[in-house]
């Protein structure tokens, strides 16, 4: 495929004890912890009472979407969105199967309208009042590479500015004994067809991306979107390239040049 290309105009990040991108780039760095991080995302585009109900999934996918809106300076209202998530809600997707099996009728129905795959893209696009296009992808393992591809190609189309997002949490209960995944992950980006900022050059290739080493990615490898890693180590440490997941035999080679 011929290159798609993006200028990164905002980011936005959580992870376990990292809760934004400032903290992110820091622990990359120098391997320092901030002190007295947050136990969980509290995004503030959702009403108190929303975000006692809300699932960590949509918690940490509105956390970091609404930071990587500020530090671009765009109004989320006007952005459309791709939201990528290797499993959704995984500890939600647990307890649905689990109460179907033995107590249907027991369903929550609060957790059943939390239990599809595009809740987060739900909630951002009513607390933000966005009625521009939103995508949700799973692609397992490539989610967050074809997530970017879907991203790029909206800007090489219609799209001036788009908001990504990807997103996984911690498997439990029996679904974890066969799916595998750790914590609390989260990255947004605001993709732009110009103006200031790192420019991405992407291209899909053959061939397998080479096992990710960088500090991020050893820090958030049990986490299910762990393969989206390896491009925020290389925006932390200014690298010039880097290959990310794509699909079996597939790799999405960036080349980034920071400015």
């Amino acid at each position: 495929m011929s290159a798609l290309t993006a200028t990164l105009a905002g980011i936005g990040w959580w992870s376990d004890g990292l809760p934004d991108w400032a903290a992110a780039r820091a622990f990359a760095a120098t391997g320092a912890l901030p002190a007295d991080a947050p136990a969980k995302p509290s995004p503030q585009l959702l009403a108190p009472n929303e975000r006692r109900r809300a699932p960590p999934s949509v918690l940490v996918a509105l956390e970091v979407a609404l930071a990587a809106c500020r530090d671009a300076g765009h109004d989320p209202a006007a952005l459309p969105s791709v939201f990528a998530s290797t499993h959704g809600d995984l500890g939600i997707t647990d307890y649905m199967c689990a109460t179907l099996a033995q107590a249907p009728s027991e369903v929550s129905p609060t957790k059943f309208h939390n239990s599809v795959h595009n809740a987060a893209a739900g909630y951002w696009t009513i607390g933000s009042g966005c009625m521009r296009t939103t995508t949700a992808i799973s692609a397992h393992r490539a989610s967050f590479a074809q997530g970017l591809l879907e991203a790029m190609t909206q800007l090489a189309t219609d799209a001036e500015a788009v908001l990504l997002v990807g997103y996984d949490t911690a498997a439990t209960g029996l679904l974890g004994t066969v799916t595998h995944s750790e914590g609390l992950l989260g990255a947004a980006l605001v993709l732009v067809r110009d103006g200031a900022g790192p420019r991405l050059s992407a291209s899909l290739q053959g061939g397998d991306a080479p096992e990710a080493n960088g500090p991020l990615a050893a820090r958030g490898q049990a986490n299910a979107m762990a393969p989206m890693l390896p491009l925020f180590d290389a925006l932390a440490a200014g690298a010039p390239s880097v290959a990310l997941h794509a699909g079996p035999g597939r790799r999405l080679m960036l080349d980034l040049a920071h400015g």
